[in-house]
């Protein structure tokens, strides 16, 4: 992707080395599950509320490697040109886009939806409109996933705006309440991962406006659905665990995640990512 020398986003706030409370209880397991629910998005509240906290924070002067501080240059100018591209498409729809705010963070961090490790993986929060990442999880893209490259990246941060996207529409709220109504099994099977997938779709929607400015670069489409790929709820779970349990799934399976990205990279607009009005057969 292009981006040296080019506008980095001013809604940036970093909060590395300084740490909330540490997330405890539910052991490896817990985390396997907070991993599979939460990855590359959401509503964390649900999980992370449920867990127990301790620990105190801590304050320091971080000192960041030379690679990290030239990530968090390249989130800095993604997280802008995710704000010129919805912007205008808002624009187009008579609409005006709240820009979120990226929050940069090391080890955990306290957030509008609770306190929540690293471990957890990039998540928004619809509570305080803001997106949190830790940037190891760049490492873990390219080790644990195999999903290398700066657009991988350029790709998670373009899912979690995804989720503000639908904040600001008003889907979260038309579908918040269902999650009371609902069993956990139903709500995900019925709700949670449509959300997700309409995050990738708007996710590739951001794509298509970088295609249209001549931002990216060969390969870099292929590192995007490498990582959406990576980052299905069957891949992780036969990672983790070893085998699949599509019950239990919250994001959609590699195939949908990849697929539906794709479609917002073909179609450019709003219309063409409505996950809920499909049948579970064409998701």
């Amino acid at each position: 992707m292009k981006w040296q020398g080019r506008r980095a986003s001013t809604n940036v706030e970093d909060r590395r080395g300084r740490g909330g409370k540490t997330i405890v209880g539910g052991g490896i397991g817990g985390i396997i599950v907070i991993i599979i629910v939460m990855l590359l998005g959401g509503n964390p509240s649900s999980l992370i509320n449920n867990m127990t906290s301790s620990g105190t924070q801590t304050v320091g002067n971080y000192q960041g490697t030379s690679q990290e501080e030239e990530l968090v240059d390249f989130v800095s100018v993604v997280l802008a040109d995710t704000e010129d591209v919805w912007s205008d498409v808002f624009k187009q729809q008579g609409l005006t886009y709240k820009n979120p705010e990226l929050v940069i963070y090391s080890g955990s961090v306290q957030s509008a939806c609770g306190t929540a490790s690293s471990a957890v993986g990039p998540f928004y929060c619809p509570g305080d409109q803001k997106l949190y990442i830790d940037l190891s999880f760049y490492d873990e893209l390219k080790q644990q996933f195999q999903a290398p490259g700066d657009f991988a990246m350029a790709y998670v941060v373009a899912h979690e705006v995804g989720h503000h996207v639908q904040t600001l529409l008003g889907t979260m709220d038309k579908i918040e309440p269902y999650r009371q109504r609902l069993s956990e099994k139903e709500f995900n099977t019925k709700y949670q991962v449509r959300i997700e997938l309409q995050a990738d779709y708007y996710a590739g929607v951001w794509a298509h406006y970088e295609q249209g400015k001549n931002l990216l670069e060969q390969g870099d489409l292929e590192e995007a659905l490498t990582a959406a790929s990576a980052v299905g709820d069957d891949t992780i779970q036969q990672r983790a665990q070893g085998y699949v349990v599509p019950d239990s799934f919250t994001h959609g399976t590699s195939e949908q995640r990849k697929r539906w990205f794709y479609k917002g990279f073909e179609s450019g607009t709003i219309q063409g990512g409505d996950t809920f009005s499909v049948s579970d057969g064409s998701l």
